[in-house]
Order: C-alpha cells, then sequence, then structure tokens
C-alpha cells in the first residue's frame, strides 16, 4: 500500500479529531434552539401576566392585623366602592385592666361609609370575627361568607340582642365569583385549623389580588378537603398582580405537620389513662375536638362538653353537617357522677390559662360539675397565643397541685397549627406567581421573614412593601406605593357587659394601678378660712398599711401650711381643689417618686 503523502494524512486526522469534537453539527443547531426556546418558555411560565396598559387602581389598607397577632381587618378599595376583609378581635395585655377584648378602630369605616358595598369573612376564628357585633351595632352591610362563618356571627348577634342583623347574611360557594361592587370575589378553600376556611381571589380592574387568609397546606386534612392547590395555580397562570399571604409562621422552616398527625398522640394518652380525660384546645378547632371524641368512643367513654363557646360551635358543626358524632355519646356535667372515671371524657374550654374559663375554675375548685382529681389526665392540645404564657403556666401548677396528670409540651404531636411554615409559604408564592407582595398577619418581624423567603422565590425586592396598621397602599400594573396614612387604634370592650370602655377609663386604671391614689377629704370654715377638724387622707397603694397613719398626718399637715399660706383661695373651692391636688402631687413625687391619682373633695362650712 503506498504511503499517502504527509500533509494529506494531517488533514484526515484533523478531520477525525472535528467529528469527536462535533459529531454532528446538525443536531448542535436542534439543541441550540431547544435550549433557547426552553429558557423562553421558563422565563414566561415565571414572569407574571399582568395587563400593564391597565391604569386602574387599587387601594388596600390594614387597620388591624399588623404589628399584632390577632385583630385583623383590611380594607380594598376604588374610587367607587369598598370591600372590607375580615372584621376580628383581638386580646389586652395584663396591663389593661377590666378589658376583655380589643376592636379595631372603625373611624376610617366612618370615613368611607357610602363607599362600603360588603364584608368578606375568610374564617370564623375569633381574631376575623370577633368584632363583627360591635361594627354592626353602628353600622351595617351585606356580609359574605360560607356556612360556617356566618353561622358563628350569627350566633355573636343572638347573643348581643342583633337576631334581625342576619338579614345581611349572603352565603357564598367556594369557586363561584360573584361580584360585590367594583369587586370580584371568589372563595377558595384552604386549610387551617378551623373547618370551612378560605383564602380570596379578588379580581379587579387593576388585576387580581390573592388573599390567602390563615392557611396551611395540609394534604391529609380530617375531613379529607385539602387546600385548593389547583385553583390558586388557575389563578397564577391567568396572572395575579398582587398577593396577600399569612405570615405567622414564617420563621419557622420546612411544613406544618397535618392536623392528623395529632391523632396517635391522642391514642396513646387515651390508652394509658386510668381514670377521666380531660382535653382542652381552642373552642373553634372543631376537627381537634372531633378527633378527642372519636378517641373517646374508641375507648368505651361517654362525652361532656364543658364550656359554652365549645358547646356552640360543636353544636353548629354538627348541624351544618361538617362533623358527624352519634348523639348518644353526650352526657351533661350533671350526669357526670353516673359513670365510672375511665368511661369519661370531658371536653373543655380554657387552654389559654383564662380566670374564668371552665377548666380554669375546674384546677381551682371553683367549678360547679368538675373537680380535678389525682386519677385525671388533662391535655392541653394549644399552644400559648404570645402574652398569654404566664396564665398558661399557672393553670398547669394549678392543675399539677391536684395531682392531676398534665400533658402539654411532653409530646411534639399534642397540637400543631393552623399556619404555613416557610415551604408552605414558597408553594404558596410559587403558585401565584405574584407581581406585588404584601405580608400581612403578624408582628414586623414575621412580615420581615416572609419577605426574605418571597425574595427567593423570584418576587423582586422593590415590589414588596412591609405594611403598618393604616397604611394606605395603591397598586396598579406598574406600580405599588404608600399614599397616605389614616387613623387606626384599639377600643376597649368590658365582655360582660358587651360595651366600649372610654381610654380613660382604661388609662385611670393603669395610672392607679402603678401609682396608687389619694383621696382627702376637708371642712374648712368659711369665717376663720382654716381647717375645721384635719383633712381625712387614705391612700392604697402608695405605702404600706403600717405606715397609713403617718402618711396621712404628713399630708394633713402638708394642706394646714398650704392654706395657712393661702386663705384667700377660700372663696375659689374648684381652685382650691385643683391647688391642693398639685401641691400634694409634688410632695408625693420628690419624696415617693410617684404620680397617684389624688381625689380632693373640699366643704366650705
Amino acid at each position: 500500500m503506498a504511503e499517502q503523502p504527509h500533509n494529506q494524512q494531517n488533514s484526515q486526522n484533523s478531520q477525525k479529531n472535528q467529528r469527536k469534537r462535533h459529531p454532528n453539527q446538525g443536531v448542535h443547531k436542534d439543541i441550540k434552539k431547544a435550549l433557547g426556546a426552553n429558557e423562553r418558555t421558563q422565563q414566561n411560565r415565571l414572569t407574571p401576566r399582568i395587563n400593564t396598559k391597565s391604569s386602574a387602581k387599587v387601594r388596600i389598607t390594614p387597620l388591624g392585623g399588623l404589628g399584632e397577632i390577632g385583630g385583623n381587618i383590611t380594607v380594598f378599595e376604588t374610587d367607587r366602592s369598598a370591600i372590607v376583609v375580615d372584621v376580628g378581635m383581638s386580646f389586652p395585655t395584663e396591663d389593661m385592666h377590666g378589658v376583655d377584648i380589643l376592636i379595631p378602630d372603625f373611624t376610617y369605616l366612618r370615613e368611607i361609609k357610602h363607599k362600603i358595598k360588603g364584608i368578606v369573612i375568610t374564617h370564623a376564628h375569633e381574631d376575623h370575627i370577633g368584632a363583627v357585633p360591635y361594627l354592626f351595632k353602628e353600622m351595617q352591610f351585606p356580609i359574605y361568607g360560607t356556612p360556617l362563618p356566618l353561622g358563628m356571627i350569627g350566633n355573636k348577634f343572638d347573643e348581643h340582642g342583633m337576631r334581625n342583623h342576619k338579614s345581611y347574611f349572603r352565603y357564598v360557594e367556594k369557586r363561584k365569583p360573584i361580584r360585590i361592587g367594583d369587586f370580584e370575589v371568589e372563595w377558595m378553600h384552604v386549610t387551617h385549623s378551623i373547618i370551612d376556611a378560605s383564602a380570596l381571589a379578588i379580581t379587579t380592574d387593576a388585576g387580581t389580588i390573592i388573599h390567602t387568609g390563615d392557611f396551611k397546606i395540609d394534604h391529609t386534612p380530617i375531613d379529607g378537603y385539602p387546600t385548593d392547590l389547583h385553583r390558586l395555580a388557575y389563578y397564577g397562570e391567568r396572572g395575579v398582580l398582587l398577593l396577600l399571604s399569612d405570615s405567622t409562621n414564617s420563621h419557622n422552616p420546612g411544613i406544618t405537620k397535618s392536623e392528623a398527625s395529632v391523632g396517635p398522640t391522642f391514642d396513646l394518652l387515651f390508652s394509658r389513662a386510668k381514670g377521666r380525660v380531660l382535653m382542652s384546645t381552642f373552642s373553634s378547632n372543631i376537627h381537634r375536638v372531633y378527633q378527642a371524641i372519636e378517641h373517646g368512643i374508641k375507648y368505651g367513654r361517654k362525652v361532656c362538653i364543658i364550656g359554652r363557646s365549645m358547646e356552640k360551635n360543636l353544636d353548629i358543626a354538627m348541624e351544618l353537617g361538617y362533623i358527624k358524632l352519634p348523639t348518644n355519646i353526650f352526657i351533661e356535667p350533671h350526669e357526670l357522677g353516673k359513670y365510672p372515671d375511665n368511661e369519661i371524657l370531658i371536653v373543655t374550654t380554657g387552654s389559654q390559662g383564662e380566670a374564668m374559663s371552665a377548666l380554669y375554675r375546674m384546677a381551682t375548685n371553683e367549678h360547679r360539675h368538675v373537680k380535678l382529681k389525682p386519677s385525671d389526665t388533662v391535655i392541653l392540645s394549644a399552644k400559648a397565643i404570645p402574652g398569654n404564657e404566664a396564665s398558661v403556666s399557672a393553670l398547669i401548677n394549678f392543675i399539677q397541685k391536684c395531682g392531676a396528670t398534665v400533658a402539654y409540651q411532653d409530646f411534639s404531636e399534642i397540637h400543631v397549627s393552623g399556619h404555613a411554615a416557610q415551604e408552605e409559604q414558597k408553594l404558596m408564592l410559587r403558585l401565584t406567581k405574584p407581581k406585588f407582595f404584601l405580608p400581612v398577619h403578624g408582628e414586623y418581624n414575621h412580615l420581615m421573614k416572609h419577605k426574605e423567603t418571597a425574595v427567593k422565590c423570584g418576587v423582586p425586592e422593590r415590589n414588596i412593601f412591609l405594611m403598618s396598621d393604616g397604611d394606605q397602599i395603591e397598586v396598579t400594573p406598574k406600580y405599588m406605593k404608600k399614599i397616605k396614612t389614616v387613623r387606626t387604634g384599639k377600643t376597649y370592650i368590658d365582655n360582660q357587659l358587651n360595651e366600649e370602655i372610654a381610654n380613660d377609663v382604661v388609662i385611670d386604671r393603669q395610672k392607679m394601678a402603678t401609682e396608687g391614689i389619694v383621696v382627702i377629704v376637708a371642712q374648712i370654715d368659711k369665717d376663720t378660712k382654716k381647717f375645721i377638724t384635719p383633712p381625712k387622707v387614705s391612700s392604697f397603694g402608695l405605702v404600706a398599711d403600717a405606715k397609713d397613719k403617718a402618711f396621712a398626718k404628713e399630708i394633713s399637715d402638708l394642706l394646714e401650711q398650704f392654706l395657712a399660706n393661702k386663705p384667700d383661695l377660700v372663696e375659689a373651692p374648684k381652685k382650691l381643689e385643683n391647688d391642693f391636688r398639685q401641691v400634694v402631687r409634688k410632695h408625693i413625687f420628690r419624696k415617693y417618686k410617684k404620680y397617684p391619682t389624688i381625689v380632693p373633695t373640699i366643704f366650705i362650712m
């Protein structure tokens, strides 16, 4: 075989090497084309589909629920109409003496009353519906919701003597949009720690707004109805202008456990219990109550429901068919003595250690029918609401002093949250693909953490705003910005009377609790301009009882000296009272570093 020339051989080797590096030039072009097409598809599916040609605007104003846990209420409005999403209550702090609940300040609603076309309810928790009766005492609008929330609001109207206001109820169907003023609203099912919770799709001329309400994504809920991810994804594909999403558990990594995970813990506790079992949880957590009752039935126990709110909520859930239980398992409190302890389950209120609750009274031997025994097992199937830790701890101490066994935080699945953790929040963001994002429901640190999660899920930081109560946000397809701040605040309520407590009354109570009170009664001769007898001085919360007499003489001497220096003030009793108040206040602050409430009463004889 003839030897090939050197240059020809090099050329052939070069072609072989090129074929090894680029085996098929045609396939290479097809790959580039497919890669480019897929890249465009990925970008298109992640980009919100918003009609940027629209000039429509929507304003969003939270009046409660931000910077706090509870008290949720948000106004959505256009130039012509408005809707209010939820009207919730919150709980007072320890220094709000005699205050049972807090409701939002309705000043802004009064200003736009002519525009409000309806109240929209997401679910039946107190922090979303608890203030509705107080709003309706002043102004009434159609109120839209699914059956359970409206049923529970109806119970409240009955308690407040407002049955006629049930005529404003408008029952809605999930997945069926309805028109309310300029807004088209659709309720979408979500799982939460209460039955029949909903997220909202609010469609406007500016675009679609998704409000999640309170939610978690439970794939194995007790009733078999998981969060409607398909509908959320549907709106995500159509294009979501703005997402408002629950931030309560934004610090929690991973996912929130299913409500069903509580069942095995209940089973273990019921199987071990030798005497009565008492289970306490939030009265609205019907599925938790249902699970406890199921285990009571399994272990041959009769069920006694104690606590007005627990009874009403269970009754309405059974009446509406949300849960089904045989009626012959229930007994009344006065029948408890007819059955052995190991055949009794008591489901009761009081998991937050409320002083007037049924469980608290049982633990302090003040309940009419039930006193705790050493053989009892008490299951606290609820986490302390922030601020209630001390009262829950006190309740546990009382239960243990009775000798009963307490199951509280000993088992990780004795209680599960109803709010989404980070991975569920991410799923909500990915499904809805919003252009703008407003984290809601929680304190500032919760909103901030939720913002971080949203940025990781592709929402530009410039498209996220951390609101405070009263911030009015304007959103259009092109921008989102704060335009003004409206008045917000809290109104104090005495739940025993279902009446408002004036702000100055609460302030006076706080002052008396921290600074004390001094009462002065004096009789003055109008002719001699001297005290007829030494002023009578009584003090409370300022000095110890052993020092009362010395303190009274100290103040009495001070006033006698003051009057001797300014006898002409007797001609002006009101000014004299005020001057007495001022001189005593200055003296007490100099000596005791307190500003007590001073109540002088002067009689000119």
